[in-house]
């Protein structure tokens, strides 16, 4: 079939939106990265409630608590993160190819390994597992459905839309996104070839915190890889789309992605070490030291010379961060920094690890959400002004919260507070690690306010898109390329 002429004066955030109506398999995990936020929200929701009278009655099992925590994990982190990244990637899919039985049962795939997780996670008495990285709980079911959505994330990258071809991401809208988008599709087949090496090479007779503890440690870093290129990937199109040009050229972001994950290449080779070889982790250790902070400070330096670029040569309003695609950048590059230097104070076990994470995690978060609503279309105008009313304010929202969360939990390490103690296990010892604990409640709570807005964002966006789905899937409305095929 010939290749339609790409519309290259269609603005990009009207590009992906009207990409993203033409694949129906990046729908569905889209629909399946909202789902499990909501099932994320229900967790923590099930701490709260089960904690109250008369509701405490009916709680008889003593691990309940942390087996909802860890299903809240897995759910706000992993499966959230990666069904994201599944999306984003399906976008790459020409939309005259049909793509083979994997990539279409992929979401579905991985749907199951969300059920099977939850169906685990209320099995009574099971033993919840807090290893870093990916908690789990010490039951086959719970274990089957990690594993189950791992398949299915991966059969979402068994197609040739991966791969490059004669369009080589070199012609279309954003083909910086694209280079990083297989890069970000290398980590994860590289962090599934870690986690093989690790199983094969795990030790005989370890506990069960030791085991998984031990089999999730390299594949952990690996996936952070994945989840920074992804949230670079989502700051190149939120620039893009605001300013109408590339924060970098597409060979430029060859070179960067590439020098970028080369590195990580050994980590299976770490891996066969053993987990707790002291090579294995001094390297890995190092591979997140060296291997990510870097990348995201030089992409960093990119986007905001292309937005004082955009701004010097009249592209950009003096309002411009009021533009949600702008905002969500700034709150997703000010969390990174942030994460990176707590990361850097980091001394002992103490809840400065917990700041340092916190604020990585809510700079992918914020990046995730802004990106989603560009794929939704809630930014477009278009949109009701409401709803584009409550996306411009949701990136700030989440992540203001999400940085006076790592604020207060940063204070308190300062000043000696140990990390997973909870309630009277705290033990207070001074004025600044309560003001610590206190300013990071404070943070909590606007961070949930801002989930749940974008929740309500996501959900009426999904059923505004399906009241419009005839005439958005209507073929005078062809979808511009991302990586050069129409």
């Amino acid at each position: 079939m010939a290749r339609r002429e790409l519309d290259l004066e269609q603005p990009l955030e009207q590009s992906l939106e009207r990409r993203l109506a033409g694949r129906p398999h990046a729908q569905r995990w889209l629909v399946l990265s909202l789902s499990v936020l909501v099932l994320a929200g229900l967790f923590a929701l099930a701490v709260v409630v089960g904690r109250m009278p008369p509701f405490d009655r009916w709680v008889t099992d003593p691990l309940f608590f942390k087996r909802c925590l860890v299903a809240h994990v897995n759910m706000a982190l992993v499966a959230w993160f990666y069904s994201f990244l599944a999306a984003l990637l399906l976008l790459l899919l020409p939309r005259t190819e049909t793509p083979n039985a994997l990539v279409r049962h992929s979401a579905s795939i991985a749907a199951l390994g969300v059920v099977l997780q939850m169906l685990g996670a209320g099995v009574p008495n099971a033993q919840p597992v807090l290893a870093n990285y990916i908690p789990t709980i010490d039951h086959w079911l719970f274990q089957l459905g990690q594993l189950v959505f791992g398949a299915g994330v991966l059969a979402s990258l068994c197609g040739p839309h991966l791969l490059p071809s004669r369009a080589a991401a070199t012609t279309g809208r954003a083909p910086a996104a694209v280079h990083g988008l297989r890069a970000a599709a290398a980590a994860l087949l590289l962090a599934a070839l870690t986690f093989a090496v690790a199983s094969a090479r795990q030790p005989a007779g370890l506990g069960p915190e030791a085991h998984f503890e031990l089999l999730v440690w390299g594949t952990g870093h690996v996936l952070q890889l994945a989840c920074a290129l992804a949230m670079v990937v989502v700051w190149l199109l939120l620039i893009e789309s605001a300013t109408g040009t590339p924060p970098v050229s597409s060979a430029g972001a060859a070179a960067l992605f590439a020098v970028w994950v080369a590195p990580w290449a050994i980590a299976p080779l770490l891996a066969s070490q053993g987990g707790a070889a002291a090579g294995a982790r001094t390297g890995f250790t190092q591979l997140m030291q060296f291997g990510i902070a870097p990348g995201v400070c030089i992409f960093v330096v990119l986007c905001v010379g292309a937005l004082r670029r955009a701004r010097r040569d009249g592209r950009l309003a003096a309002s411009a961060l009021a533009d949600p695609r702008i905002a969500g950048f700034v709150v997703s590059a000010v969390l990174s920094l942030l994460g990176f230097a707590l990361g850097a104070a980091i001394r002992g076990s103490n809840t400065m690890v917990p700041a340092h994470y916190h604020a990585s995690v809510g700079a992918v978060t914020v990046a995730f959400m802004t990106g989603c609503c560009v794929l939704l279309g809630a930014l477009a105008p278009g949109a009701p002004r409401a709803l584009r009313r409550a996306a411009a304010w949701q990136p700030p929202l989440y992540g203001g919260g999400m940085l006076l969360f790592a604020a207060g939990f940063a204070l308190a390490g300062a000043h000696g507070m140990g990390r997973k103690l909870y309630g009277a296990e705290q033990a207070t010892r001074g004025l600044a690690e309560s003001i610590g604990l206190v300013v990071m409640g404070a943070g909590g709570f606007v961070a949930v306010a801002g989930g749940v807005l974008f929740l309500v964002i996501g959900g009426a966006s999904v059923w505004r898109r399906s009241l419009r789905r005839r005439r958005v899937l209507a073929p005078t409305l062809a979808p511009v390329s991302l990586g050069g095929d129409a």
